[in-house]
Parts: C-alpha cells; sequence; structure tokens
C-alpha cells in the first residue's frame, strides 16, 4: 500500500455561481441602467431641494453604480482559468470586491453621519415637495432594481454586496419619502437630516457585515457554520482511521470551501477505502468538495504519530511526563504539526 495518497475532488457542481455567471451578469447590467439613469436626475434635484437626504441618496446610489460594476468586473476576472502563479485563478477578485463595497458603504456612512449632524444642529430651509416626489420615483427605481438584483445568485458574496448596496438604497429611499412628506405637511426640516441618519444606520449595517464576511476569507478561516473540530470528529469516527491532524478548512472564494488534512489509519488499513470514505462525508455532510487528504499507515518510517507502550518503566514514566507537560507530544509524523489532533477512542484532542 503506498504510504502517501493524495486526492483531490474537483467537482465544483455545487458552485452555482459559477454556471449562472451570465445570467449574473445580465440581471446586474440591467440594475446598473436603471440606477446610472435615475441616479443623474436625482443630484440635480437634490440641489435644487436643498435636501440632505436626497444628496445621500444619490451619494448612496453613486456606490451602487460602482459596486454592480466592481461586481462585473470580479466576476469577469473570477471566470478566468488558473494559471502561473494563480493557482486558484482570480476567484478571490469577487472577495476583493465584496471588500471594497463594504469599506465604502462604511466611509460614507461617516461623512453623511456628520453631515446630518450638523444639519440637526442648524436646519436649512428644504422643499419638501421635491423631495417626496423625487423620493418616490427612487422607490419605483429602486424597487425594479432590487428585483434584477434578487434574480442573480446572491450565494457569492461578490453579488450579495452589491446587492445590499441597492437594498440599502431602497429603504432609504423610503425613509426620504417620509422625510419630505413631513416637511411639507408640518415644515418640520429636521426630517431631512433624521432620515439621512436612518440611512446611515442602514449604510453601516451592510458595510460591517460585508467587510467581517470577506475578511473571515482573507483570513483562512473556516466557513461560517462549520466547525472544524466536529468535522476532525467525523473524520476520525470513520473505521480504521486512528488520527487526524493539520486539518485545515478555508474558503477559496463565496461558497467554494476547501479542506486538507493528513490523515494516519491502522496498520495495514486499506488507504485508499478510507480515503473515499472521508471524502464522501465531506461532501454529503458538510458540502467540502474540494479536499486534499495524506492518507498514512499509522508507524510508517517509524513515526507513528501516536504515544507508544513503552518497554520499560522508565520509558513509560518519560513518556507519561512528555504527554502531561506537551499535551500532544508524540506526535511528530509531520515535524510541525499546525492545530489540535484528533485520535480515535478515548484520547482527549
Amino acid at each position: 500500500m503506498a504510504g502517501h495518497d493524495h486526492d483531490h475532488d474537483d467537482d465544483h457542481k455545487g458552485h452555482s455561481h459559477a454556471v449562472a455567471a451570465d445570467a449574473d451578469r445580465k440581471w446586474l447590467w440591467s440594475a446598473l441602467v436603471l440606477l446610472s439613469a435615475f441616479m443623474v436626475g436625482e443630484v440635480v434635484v437634490g440641489f435644487a431641494a436643498r435636501s440632505l437626504a436626497l444628496i445621500s441618496d444619490a451619494a448612496h446610489m453613486l456606490t451602487d453604480t460602482a459596486s454592480i460594476a466592481l461586481a462585473l468586473v470580479a466576476m469577469r476576472l473570477a471566470a478566468r482559468p488558473a494559471r502561473g502563479g494563480y493557482t486558484y485563478g482570480l476567484k478571490r477578485a469577487e472577495i476583493l470586491s465584496a471588500q471594497a463595497n463594504g469599506v465604502t458603504l462604511l466611509v460614507l456612512s461617516a461623512w453623511l453621519g456628520y453631515e446630518a449632524v450638523t444639519r440637526l444642529v442648524s436646519p436649512p430651509e428644504v422643499a419638501g415637495g421635491l423631495v417626496l416626489v423625487t423620493a418616490l420615483v427612487g422607490v419605483v427605481v429602486n424597487v425594479a432594481a432590487t428585483w434584477c438584483m434578487s434574480k442573480a445568485n446572491r450565494s457569492s458574496l461578490n453579488v450579495e454586496g452589491a446587492f445590499q448596496h441597492v437594498l440599502t438604497d431602497l429603504y432609504a429611499f423610503v425613509a426620504t419619502a417620509v422625510a419630505g412628506a413631513v416637511v411639507l405637511l408640518t415644515g418640520f426640516v429636521r426630517a431631512d437630516a433624521i432620515a439621512s441618519l436612518v440611512v446611515v444606520a442602514l449604510m453601516l449595517r451592510a458595510g460591517i457585515g460585508l467587510v467581517r464576511d470577506s475578511a473571515r476569507i482573507f483570513l483562512e478561516a473556516a466557513p461560517a457554520g462549520v466547525d472544524p473540530d466536529e468535522v476532525a470528529d467525523r473524520m476520525v469516527s470513520a473505521p480504521q482511521v486512528e488520527e487526524v491532524h493539520d486539518l485545515h478548512i478555508w474558503e477559496i472564494t463565496s461558497n467554494e470551501p476547501a479542506l486538507s488534512a493528513h490523515v494516519l489509519v491502522t496498520p495495514g488499513g486499506d488507504c485508499h477505502a478510507v480515503q473515499r470514505e472521508l471524502q464522501r462525508r465531506l461532501r454529503e455532510e458538510y458540502r467540502i468538495t474540494h479536499a486534499t487528504l495524506q492518507v498514512d499507515h499509522v508507524g510508517e518510517d517509524g513515526e507513528d504519530g501516536l504515544l507508544q507502550i513503552a518497554p520499560s518503566s522508565a520509558a513509560a514514566a518519560a513518556a507519561a511526563e512528555q504527554a502531561k507537560t506537551a499535551g500532544d507530544a508524540g506526535r511528530d509524523h509531520c515535524g510541525d504539526v499546525h492545530g489540535p489532533v484528533h485520535r480515535s477512542g478515548p484520547h482527549p484532542h
């Protein structure tokens, strides 16, 4: 039996964002055209009405169009095949796009928040009628754009980032329409600034979520909802598996998890059968279809990675002391094991 056995399962059938890339681009282009056309008119009306709420909506809409354009570029880059030093291709261009969208939302919310507070202290005159009419038109436009974006596959963090921009803008227009009606009916001009603060809160929420989720991918964290210790326990519970270490789980891009691990099987065990069983469990239970497993026999090359029964009491005492002070001592199969070691039976992890 070969000492090392590697397997790459490149079945990406579950990655629908790649399959539906052309359809996604069509819907994104539709939303981009709608928002761009309305944004130009809103800027003009916003300055004419002296409405910060409208101007903030227009500024947010500018980031909407930029985020969609960035998403389209990122999708094009991510579709390129892997070559040269980019062994995963440019799939993470989509995550860069999502992070850029999140950062722009945070920066813009800081600026608009400052402006809104300033206007609460010293409110200018606002043309409530213009604000109300423009905001109502904006609601219609953003409903159409949001519908277009919802047709794209939002499982991609890239598409989700652009969608969050547009959805936040829809809520913003609703708040602006309410503010316009309040100003028109009561003359309470501070309603415009209050509506802007509502927009700021929504932008902060969406921006923080995008930055957090994209940062998890860049930091090679396990996908949300996947517990590496649980995965290791399921792997080590498979027949003939004695130990799993050097387990790493990360995401190449949105909904494209990957896993690598070193697996030790019982002496004389069927490495190929163990590998197939582990691949099946990972695929069916955790939707991890891209897994690289190095499978070895326990005790191979004189290094079994497990504590052994020593031939003398002195050696046994030394081994016990080593285990006590170093926790997982004696697991030098890889020389430098990263992370916890998971073993079958009653051994502590």
